[in-house]
């Protein structure tokens, strides 16, 4: 491949479309190969923002308006990195020639989780749960009395949790229908998913360049109210269970196709493996990776969406802590102890310009073997604060 210099007539460029913390990592790792890089997203000041050689403040979800910026722009490659986002308009781009990544078929069917799963389990045959989709309250109780208590409860469309809630009985109802309006995109319609008895889940890291597929080690992480808290690398599984996991997430990818690094979350149990969901961008369980390969998921990614060779070395077993916003601030402060800076351990602040309660606004990364690294991790995080 060739590199060319960016702001010049004949850069290459990537264009992202939503630009948060993981964006963010894209765009510096596209910096490192001299791309051109253009940030978009729905509010000012987004941490990709910071280090894009130009940035766009737009509604994500008005197709003409995001049109506009990628006819003025001309992208050689666009990045969803966001669901809330106008389908429409990278099919529209597609059409006229653009290379939306990994394909906007794709972006199309992870966004709703009504098209991923019936996709997963109705067309490729993947194991999955029992699920059912509703549109009412009323439609909510029966599907919920059908699938047994407790069972989860999520808008078909939305992100990092918002609108998930698990019913442990019929009391529950009411006020898991009311959170499913906190939805990040469409709450009118409802996924109810029978409660799988797992012993765990994982996120399976897939890369995919055109030429080939890799994988990362298997991310363990723990989740509140559908958000992560905590990831680890690698989780502990059998080799049975790898091995399904792998052909699983490679089954998922090449029906969706196309380049990118895809997060494929799945639920174990013993050696049985389930689909739950796939996002085709980098993952928030796999800010892990930061400290624990030479090449991290946003590496991986930016070398598939390029068509560059994916080799990489797994350092080491490692721990990350999301640090969430305890205030709400139009200037966020973020107080980091010196223990967070050690000859193992760091943390990335994202510079978002505001914060509101529950907000993600740094990570804290452990390098070390799992158990021990988990637990620095799980303390470091508690010397974290935040202040308005």
């Amino acid at each position: 491949m060739r590199f060319s210099a960016p702001l010049k007539s004949n850069s290459k460029k990537i264009m992202l479309l939503g630009s948060g913390e993981l964006g963010r990592e894209v765009a510096i790792e596209a910096q490192r190969l001299g791309l051109e890089v253009i940030a978009v997203d729905r509010y000012q000041n987004a941490p990709a923002h910071h280090v894009a050689h130009r940035s766009y403040v737009v509604n994500m979800q008005d197709k003409d308006a995001l049109l506009e910026i990628i006819e003025r722009e001309k992208p050689d490659f666009i990045l969803p990195e966001i669901e809330a986002i106008s389908i429409d308009a990278l099919f529209a781009a597609e059409d006229k020639g653009y290379n939306v990544i990994p394909n906007a078929s794709a972006v199309s069917k992870t966004m709703n989780r009504k098209n991923i799963r019936t996709f997963a389990a109705e067309v490729l045959g993947l194991k999955t749960g029992p699920y059912e989709f509703v549109t009412t309250k009323e439609g909510l109780r029966e599907s919920a009395i059908r699938m047994g208590f407790p069972c989860v409860i999520k808008p078909v469309m939305s992100s990092s949790g918002h609108g998930q809630s698990v019913a442990k009985s019929i009391d529950d109802i009411d006020a898991s229908w009311e959170m499913a309006k906190e939805a990040r995109g469409d709450a009118s319609e409802l996924i109810v998913e029978a409660f799988i008895d797992f012993d765990y889940e994982i996120t399976m890291l897939t890369a995919r360049n055109g030429k080939e597929t890799v994988f990362c080690e298997p991310i363990g992480h723990e989740q509140r109210d559908g958000d992560y808290v905590f990831s680890w690398q690698p989780m502990q599984m059998s080799e049975i269970a790898k091995q399904r996991s792998q052909e699983m997430a490679k089954t998922i990818t090449d029906g969706l196709g196309g380049r990118g690094i895809f997060g494929v979350e799945l639920f174990v149990k013993g050696d049985e493996v389930y689909f739950s969901e796939v996002s085709p961008r980098p993952h928030d369980t796999g800010m892990v990776t930061l400290i624990t390969q030479s090449q991290s998921e946003f590496a991986l990614h930016l070398r598939a969406v390029l068509g560059l060779p994916l080799g990489f070395t797994f350092y080491g077993e490692g721990a990350s802590a999301a640090f969430k916003s305890e205030v709400h601030s139009y200037a966020p402060v973020v107080d980091v102890d010196d223990s967070l800076f050690s000859d193992n351990s760091f943390v990335r602040i994202f510079g978002k310009p505001e914060a509101h309660k529950g907000r993600r606004l740094a990570v804290a990364l452990v390098f070390d073997k799992v158990e021990k690294a988990l637990e620095k991790a799980r303390d470091l995080i508690t010397k974290v604060k935040d202040t308005k």
